[in-house]
């Protein structure tokens, strides 16, 4: 689409930028580019780079900055990546032991925090077929009753139940002991084919409340199924770029509570092959605009079973931040397999 000068220009201008954090002049270009050229030259190809929307011009500079296209033509066809030393691997393998994988997770958020210095996030994998260890019904007030749900993993997710009549607290435990002596450790989807018939030989009231509970569990489970895990989310607020724009900040940390939107977005990303990014807007997320997403999909024994991500401004180390998040990816796929 622009000749090779042009090219050069406008990978300098970008990194020039990511660096600084400053509009780019004609100085710095013909400083730094390697061409011999004049500033008018320069000048020249910065107008036809702003005309095609690669660059723009801060009302009040002189300078330029890229635009969320310009970082897409810079990332897509003039990044040269940096890969990780030797040192730098075995530092995350070290930190990424494979013997606790409940751990694997929340270590591997942390440390793309820690290394790029901003948010690093992971989707686990989906528990489609979730068991349940056991569950408890309590009391809450005539009519409602709360449901408590735990995995075998430890996860508690809590239900209201609103039923017809009120429930005595020796019903309601033997309701809880028919269950988890029954089907402990089975699918709710199982437990909920079975029961249409085993529910026949209890009281009808019983029956009512039993079901009631295996549909509610099943879209609790179902919620459940998918988490995101963020770590280092407030270390955006000391990215100069983002703390004076604290109604983007606010917009992106309700993003992270909500989740929905988010997830949709890296479950998406599980398709790519490899480090997937998007820029501002290509997220069609409008709280992302102003954000930048390097994602790549982790797997267990060859299946991809979530992401791996790094959410951080539009003006980041992209040859910096990708490597750190295909290597974080890579080994926690190695980890979650080996054990």
């Amino acid at each position: 689409m622009i000749n090779r000068r042009a090219q050069i220009l406008l990978k300098t201008l970008v990194e020039c930028y990511i660096r600084e954090g400053h509009p780019v002049g004609s100085h710095s270009l013909s400083k730094f580019s390697g061409l011999d050229l004049s500033p008018a030259t320069i000048r020249n190809v910065m107008a036809d780079l702003e005309e095609m929307g690669f660059v723009t011009s801060p009302h009040t500079s002189s300078g330029r900055i890229p635009t969320p296209r310009g970082y897409r033509l810079f990332v897509d066809t003039l990044l040269v990546v940096k890969p990780l030393g030797s040192i730098e691997i075995h530092h995350l393998e070290d930190q990424l032991p494979p013997n606790n994988p409940s751990r694997l997770i929340n270590l591997a958020s942390q440390l793309l925090s820690e290394l790029t210095h901003f948010a690093g996030v992971i989707v686990t994998p989906k528990r489609n077929n979730t068991v349940f260890r056991y569950i408890e019904f309590m009391t809450l007030s005539e009519g409602r009753i709360l449901l408590i749900i735990v995995t075998p993993e430890g996860d508690v997710q809590n239900r209201v139940l609103f039923t017809d009549r009120a429930y005595s607290q020796s019903e309601l435990v033997e309701a809880a002991n028919f269950i988890n002596q029954n089907y402990a450790g089975c699918t709710l989807k199982e437990i909920r084919s079975r029961l249409q018939n085993e529910l026949k030989k209890l009281h009808h009231d019983m029956a009512s409340l039993m079901t009631a509970a295996i549909e509610v569990g099943s879209e609790a489970i179902s919620e459940s199924s998918e988490t995101m895990v963020v770590a280092g989310e407030r270390r955006l607020l000391d990215v100069q770029d983002l703390s004076n724009n604290m109604a983007s900040l606010k917009k992106l940390f309700s993003l992270f509570e909500r989740k929905t939107a988010l997830l949709r977005l890296l479950d998406f990303s599980r398709q790519a092959q490899g480090v997937k990014i998007f820029i501002g807007g290509e997220s069609d997320t409008a709280t992302l605009d102003e954000f930048s997403v390097v994602t790549a999909p982790y797997e267990v024994d060859g299946k991809i079973v979530g992401t791996v991500s790094v959410i951080g401004p539009t003006r980041m180390a992209y040859e910096r931040v990708i490597p750190i998040v295909d290597v974080t990816a890579r080994l926690l796929s190695s980890a979650l397999s080996r054990h």
